[in-house]
């Protein structure tokens, strides 16, 4: 693909390699035939010097014009004039130098419209006669020097015509490759996302025949067992477990039915990212009765929704392995917002756990691979699908921290102040 990418950029100059050579040799033998023509000494310096300035000029300023890399218009109009005023100066000082034209008239017409280019490209080959009747002294031109520059102009007019379609097709060449290469791309992001699509709607077929139908069972159930406990003393601990229970049933059910329905996370439909990790939080306290410190840092703003997804399922992946396995005392849930970016930092007190210890989610701190389990591998790829960051630093005894920074447009959050609560 990427071989292919370059394909319209080389298509555009390809040709330019061939035309460097034919120039140069075009330059080296007009500057022999000018070497060892008859003329005098001063007039031979004067034309190879004329011939210097020429590929020099050449290669400073119309190169880059051919190329499309040098702008256009009025420079393409001032290279050629300085172009026509060399070759006169060289035709001018030596005859023998009007070999040149074979160089300087494929320049013009690859420079100029069609039009203004067979003009100018008639009235170059029309200098060396003039040149000649200029010359004191000189009479009449030999008629096959006039023969000569009335073929010029014939060949002039058939080779400029030529060079143009050649250069418009090469042109055309390279828009094609480059439209063909964007319609690609385009056909596949289309049919990524076509795969996706197909396997969100079978994810949510198999959830809405499997997951949702079993969690309203469980709520049928809960419900059913609240109503056997409700009257009866000294089950208040039984009831609020299974108030708890079906509140998390609920909430597992409404999240899956907006997968099915393609909607946003339930807790973000109503509510802000740091209300649905604020809520989180209390979910902990709970179900575990351990205090959770909940803290905004940063005045809140509007976030992309996918950012607000990976920060939902963020606190939701480390609550869950802070219930699971930390056995903490307390816990700190700090959402932070700055200009362009957002954190998250979720620290506990627990156990923690060793680099390279295996485990349901244990993470090597030193490069955050998964030891085991899916959960903060799949969270490390979510935070690394919306181009951010997730560290997660654990030691035996001293708890474990776990970082996710996301990017945001500047626009969705500013500084200023925050909330600090326990919850």
């Amino acid at each position: 693909m990427a071989v292919e990418a370059e394909r319209g950029p080389r298509a555009r100059v390809r040709w330019l390699g061939l035309w460097d050579g034919y120039f140069v040799v075009c330059h080296l033998v007009t500057t022999a035939l000018v070497f060892t023509s008859g003329a005098p000494q001063g007039r031979r310096v004067l034309a190879i010097g004329g011939l210097t300035v020429a590929a020099v000029w050449y290669a400073a300023l119309g190169r880059p014009l051919l190329t499309g890399r040098g702008g256009g218009g009025r420079r393409n109009v001032v290279f050629c004039a300085g172009l026509v005023g060399v070759f006169a100066l060289v035709a001018c000082a030596d005859l023998t130098g009007s070999f040149a034209l074979f160089g300087v008239v494929p320049m013009l017409m690859m420079s100029l419209p069609a039009r203004p280019a067979v003009v100018v490209a008639v009235l170059v080959n029309l200098l060396p006669p003039v040149a000649w009747w200029l010359r004191p002294g000189a009479g009449d031109p030999p008629p096959a020097a006039v023969l000569a520059s009335l073929l010029g102009v014939a060949l002039s007019a058939l080779l400029g015509l030529w060079i143009k379609r050649v250069v418009r097709q090469n042109r055309e060449h390279a828009e094609l490759i480059e439209e063909l290469q964007r319609n690609r791309a385009q056909v596949a992001r289309l049919s990524h996302r076509a795969g996706i699509a197909a396997e969100r709607e079978r994810l949510a077929r198999e959830i809405h025949d499997t997951l949702a139908q079993s969690l309203t069972s469980i709520i049928g159930l809960v419900q059913a067992a609240e109503a056997e406990v409700a009257d009866a003393p000294g089950l208040d601990g039984s009831r609020r477990h299974l108030a708890l229970a079906g509140r998390v049933a609920r909430d597992s059910l409404a999240e899956a039915r907006a997968f099915v329905a393609g909607r946003a996370p339930a807790p973000l439909e109503q509510s802000s990212p740091a209300r649905a990790v604020r809520r989180q939080a209390e979910g902990l306290t709970a179900q575990t009765g351990v205090p959770v410190r909940f803290a905004v840092e940063g005045a809140e703003g509007p976030l992309p929704m996918q950012v607000g997804v990976v920060l939902l399922r963020a606190a939701q992946e480390s609550l869950a392995n802070v219930r699971k396995h930390a056995a903490a005392g307390r816990v700190e849930v700090t959402l932070r917002y700055g200009a362009g970016r957002v954190g998250l930092v979720v620290r506990d007190d627990g156990a923690g756990f060793a680099p390279g210890e295996a485990g349901d989610d244990a993470v090597d701190a030193a490069d955050g691979r998964s030891a085991g389990g899916f959960g903060l591998a799949g969270l490390r790829a979510r935070v690394a699908e919306c181009g951010g960051v997730m560290t997660v630093v654990s030691r035996p005894g001293e708890g474990t921290v776990v970082e996710v920074h996301l990017p945001v447009p500047v626009r969705g959050v500013a500084a200023g102040a925050g909330a600090d609560d326990d919850v």
